[in-house]
Parts: structure tokens; sequence; C-alpha cells
């Protein structure tokens, strides 16, 4: 395993230092976010490095269930004409709850060597690299800005469940932490934004690998000196349709050994960077379905094509028609990612709970049995961020914890949400997919103006923002019992997000001003954080005991201790992404798979330790709560938990 400078003391603030990116304020044009903002529906994705999104929340919830295990997530969003994304994660302060102990893994199976077929000379992949740099690419921005806490949350009697060791003694006690595998091939790292940073300290922690043929790629070079100062390989190039294959093929076959990409950059094609993985015995993970630039802002496209639904069954289409082979790994962050773990362990929870007699299932069809007899209507991947910076957001600048530009491009996609077969009413404006999978539907307007009733451990009810992701496809259509063509069960499912107070601050003056953007994009970093925690998990409702919230509340205080170079949203991305590197390892041969398909107790085992608290919260909440109040509404008062009540209308 190569040497870390500062695993031994991610305190040390010259670490963290290092790794903020050069610029982190930077103008974009507005002319598609406008558009969007305005009604249309429109999925404005911007350029940068890949961002997973999973989002927290806030401070501690009076009484609940704890339970045990933690994860991470994440996701990008762009804003409009075509900025660039980055790979952060969130950040997050404030005391956290009382914190669960944490597992840590044991020693993990390597993949088997493997020999590279061609071997290009040097002097070819220098050419190509060469020929590559000289397409440049937009600045890129790093972590994310904080916000506040909210009123405190009903919930039912704590309950605590399975233990696990401390953290800090499987990180921190000799600098180094538990080594996980072997890398025995070449290494790439796709993308250096703030995940791209966050994570390269846990590769360094938790694998072996040969420092030699270990290449980070990226557009930017403000932060090579990060990875040149270990050792490492940094090429500044802005990988292309044209040129991917070209700069990728003479690294990824030099030598012995099977190689490993880990991408998490934007605008670069993730099937495309899959495929050719595949086709060379490359193990590959990634934290979303990113598309070659151009795609979010094609005005010659339908709202149905601009939608996560659609580049997710690109994936789908590759699985079918290649099954099996090398291992790649789809859409492993924070959210989608993680939280798909966190609903198979909320879901043994409550079935525990309720007296359900069950054997713990071990299939796809079995799981979705098991929902569907637990009675779970629905799930909302509920987050609330309560990061705070330190100085007051200035009128005309859009502030966020983790990139403005993925927060923006997500935010302008139409709202999409898996839908339940127990709804009995849909918005006017939603529309079904003709082909796919057909597990979930969207709303023709921006997710990052719609709005949804949730609920989170600290600050109880809340407004969320309805935002695509893929996992609320990816879980609504993995937890489908279907006897044929027809389908007899399926749970609604969604983000509910609240982000920091002064990203909804500048949400707020965006669509005020009918979709303009500001001149000024900042993503603020640690050091620009002065409290507040990410509190991310699943909230399953609608069963016997009402609704149960299960995931990570890390706060940025926590995160400063554990690893370098990130917020609390970020780790909970980067630990993610370490857990997928782990199982791909272990599982080299097991063709392209989402994480609803992961073994989620291997993965949390993984990514625990980084999470801070994961626990899980009992609530006698429902959207029905308090309403109406002085002026009727159209609510369905037989079932509280119908989407017709979700929804702020």
């Amino acid at each position: 395993m190569t040497d870390d400078t500062n695993d031994g003391a991610p305190k040390k603030p010259a670490a963290k230092a290092a790794a903020k990116p050069a610029t982190r304020r930077k103008t974009t044009p507005r002319t598609a976010a406008s558009k969007l903002a305005a009604g249309k529906p429109a999925s404005s994705k911007s350029t940068s490095a890949n961002s997973t999104s999973g989002k927290a929340a806030s401070a501690t919830a009076s009484s609940g269930k704890t339970t045990s295990t933690k994860t991470a997530s994440a996701k990008p969003a762009a804003a409009k004409a075509a900025p660039r994304r980055t790979s952060t994660g969130k950040a997050a302060a404030t005391k956290a709850p009382q914190k669960e102990p944490a597992k840590t893994s044991g020693p993990s199976k390597t993949a088997p060597a493997r020999s590279a077929a061609k071997k290009p000379a040097a002097s070819v992949a220098k050419a190509a690299l060469a020929k590559a740099s000289e397409a440049k690419a937009p600045a890129r921005r790093a972590a994310k800005p904080a916000t506040g806490k909210s009123g405190p949350a009903k919930v039912a009697p704590v309950k605590v469940a399975a233990s696990k060791a401390p953290a800090s003694k499987a990180l921190t006690g000799a600098g180094k932490g538990p080594v996980h595998g072997t890398i025995t091939g070449p290494l790439v790292m796709i993308g250096l934004g703030s995940i791209g940073k966050g994570t390269l300290p846990l590769i360094e922690r938790h694998f072996n690998f040969d420092k030699n043929r270990f290449t980070v790629i990226d557009p930017v070079d403000a932060d090579a000196k990060l990875v040149t100062d270990r050792g490492y390989r940094f090429e500044k190039v802005s990988l292309t349709p044209e040129n991917y294959k070209d700069v990728l093929t003479p690294l990824l076959t030099e030598g012995e050994g099977q190689g490993f990409v880990v991408n998490l950059s934007v605008d670069t094609s993730s099937l495309d960077l899959m495929k050719l993985c595949r086709k060379l015995g490359v193990l590959y993970i990634d934290t979303v379905v990113e598309p070659w630039p151009g795609f979010y802002f094609d005005d010659t496209a339908t709202a149905a094509d601009r939608t996560n639904y659609a580049l997710r069954e690109t994936v789908r289409r590759e699985k079918k028609k290649n099954p099996g082979g090398t291992t790649a790994v789809s859409c492993c962050g924070a959210n989608p990612g993680m939280v798909s773990w966190f609903v198979k362990k909320a879901l043994v929870d409550i079935a525990t709970d309720t007296g359900v007699k069950f054997k713990e299932p071990t299939s796809q069809k079995g799981w979705a049995k098991l929902m569907k007899k637990v009675g779970v209507k629905g799930i909302h991947i509920a987050e609330r961020d309560t990061q705070r910076a330190k100085e007051p957001k200035p009128s005309g600048e859009f502030w966020n914890t983790w990139s403005v530009e993925g927060f923006l491009s997500e935010g302008f996609q139409p709202a999409e949400l898996g839908w339940g077969t127990h709804e009995t009413w849909k918005p006017a404006n939603a529309k079904k997919h003709k082909k796919g999978c057909k597990a979930a539907i969207y709303l023709e307007q921006p997710g990052a103006n719609t709005r949804v009733r949730t609920w989170c451990p600290t600050p109880g009810a809340q407004y969320g923002f309805l935002v695509t992701h893929n996992e609320a496809i990816s879980i609504a259509d993995y937890f489908s019992v279907r006897d044929g063509k027809k389908t007899s069960y399926r749970p609604t499912c969604h983000y509910a997000y609240h982000p920091a107070n002064v990203a909804v601050l500048s949400l707020h003056e965006l669509f005020g001003s009918a979709g303009k953007v500001q001149e000024t994009l900042h993503v603020l970093d640690e050091s620009e954080l002065q409290d507040g925690i990410d509190e991310l998990g699943v909230l399953l409702y609608g069963h016997k005991k009402n609704a149960y919230w299960y995931g990570s509340q890390l706060s940025v205080e926590e995160t400063r201790e554990l690893a370098p170079y990130q917020n609390a949203t970020g780790l909970q991305v980067t630990s993610a992404v370490l857990a997928g590197m782990v199982w791909a390892l272990e599982n080299p041969e097991a063709g392209i798979v989402e994480t609803d398909e992961m073994d989620y107790k291997r993965c949390l085992e993984i990514q625990s330790p980084y999470l801070g608290p994961v626990k899980g919260y009992y609530t006698d909440w429902t959207p029905l709560e308090g309403r109406p109040g002085f002026y009727k509404e159209d609510i369905d008062t037989k079932d509280p938990w119908q989407f017709r009540n979700v929804l702020v209308r």
C-alpha cells in the first residue's frame, strides 16, 4: 500500500489546504437555465467531474429507533449553457447525534491477476495524451455550503441495534486503514474534483497498488500537485468521444494484472467508458450515468429523452445485450449508491420489528416480495443539510455545499420518481415512459422547483425538493413484484432534498428571476463551513409502524478527523466509492451491476467507519399532519401516504 502523508493525521490543516481548487468562483451563461426554470421540462446538466449526490440532514432527533449502518452517496447537476460539474460531496458540521459504534471490515479478496493483451508503447500513450490535452475544459469547483437546523421531530421510542467497532479505532489508530484488496494492474482515476480529491486518500489507505501505474486524468490541473507530490502520474486531458479510446487504452493495457478505472468525472460518457473497460477486462466504477456534453442542453430532445430514466435505460440495454463479464459498478456514490444499501437494512429492521416471519432474501424477487409483505408503500431518499457557512451569502451568487453546476443540472431536469402501484392520483403534468422498465414517471417541471413533504430525524417535518436521481428509478424497479408482464407491486420512490440554507436562498433568487442563473457559482469548501451535519437516509413509509428513517448523520467535525480533503457530504460519497471498489475486486466477473444488486452488508461493513452515527428512527408523522389548516386542500384523507398528499401544490 502506498503512503499517504496525511493518513495518520487527517486533522492537519496543511493537507486540507492543498486540496482546495484554485478557482472557486466562476461566471456562467444562463440561456438554458432560464428556459427550463420557466416551466419547461428540462434537463440541463453541466460539465465537470461526476458529482455523486447524497445529501443529508441536521442535528439530533428526540427519540426514535436507532440502528447501525453507514454509507455515502451523491449526484451531479449542472447549470446552463454548458457549465462543468464537479464530483463533490456534502459537508457537515454541528455535533453529530449519539453515535453507534462503527464496524470495521475484515480482509478482502483480491481480484485475480490478468494479463493485458495489448501493450502499446509509452510513446503511443504520450502522443494520444498530448493530442487530447489540446482540448480545454471549464474550471471546476469544490465542496458544498451549509444550512441551519430545523425544529424538533416526532419520533417513536428509541431502539438500538447492531453494534460496531469505533471508526476511529480502525482508521486513525496507526495512521493506516485496513487493506481491503490489491489492484494488480493499472489504476486510472478520471476526475480530480472534490470527490476525486476525497477518494484519493481512501484508495491509498485501503488498497495495495503499483504507484508507478496510477494515473489521474482531469482537464483542470489546479490540484495536480496533490497527485504528483505522491509520485503518481497526472494527465491534463479532456476526454472526448473522439479521443477517449486512444487516451485510455495504452494506460489500461500497460503491464500485467487487472486494471481498475474509477470514473469521478462529468461530461464523459459512463456507458462508453464502461464498454471500453469491459472489452479490455478492466474493472470499472462510477457514481452517475453521465452522457457526453450536449445531452442536457439539446433543444431538439423531448423532456422524456432528457431524463435520468433515459440515461439509465442505455445502461440496462447494454447489460441485456452483453450479460456477465468483467464487473462494472454503475452509480455507486451516496445517492445513488449507499442509499440502496440503507433501504435493504431498513426493510430488514421493519420486518423484524413488526413480527413478519421471513428469511433474509438473496435475490431481487425475494427482496421485492419481502417489501410487499411488509407493506411498504413508498420510500423517500430524505435528506437535510444543516451545514452553515462562516460568512453570509452575497446577493447575486449561488452558493452550495457541493457542485453548483451538478445541482443545477439535475435541478433543471424534469422531476422524476418511481411510481408505486398504490397511487390513485397523478398530477396533470405527469407523464409515463413508453419503453423500458416503466417503473417511473416524470413531471413536466424542473425538480429544483418541485417541493414535497418529508421527514428527517433532526428537523422533523420539512419540505424537500423532488430533484431527479437514478436511485428513485432503480429502487422502484428493483423492488417491483412482477407476475409475467403485469406488475402487482411497486413502491413509490423519490428524492426529497433540503439542501443547505444558502442553497435554498440561492434557488429562491434564481427561480424568482425566471431562471436567470447568478453570475457567480461558489462551492463552499470545508474551511468555509462553521458547523452542521449531512443527514442522509431513507424513509420507508406506509407499513404497520407508519414510517422509519434510517441513515447517516455525519458531521463536518467528525469528517475532519476521519479523512482529509472533504466535508461530510463528500465523505458519504467517497466512502461509497471505496465500498464499491472493494466489492468489484471481490466479484470481478459480475457484469454490469447497480448498487441495489450488491451485497449490502459487505458494502456497509466497508463504508460504515466513515459515516458517523448511522441510526434508525420510527415516527408517527404523515403528510397529513396539521392539515387542512385555514384553507381547503385537495387531499386524500383515507390514505395519508398518497403522492397527492406528499406533493406541495
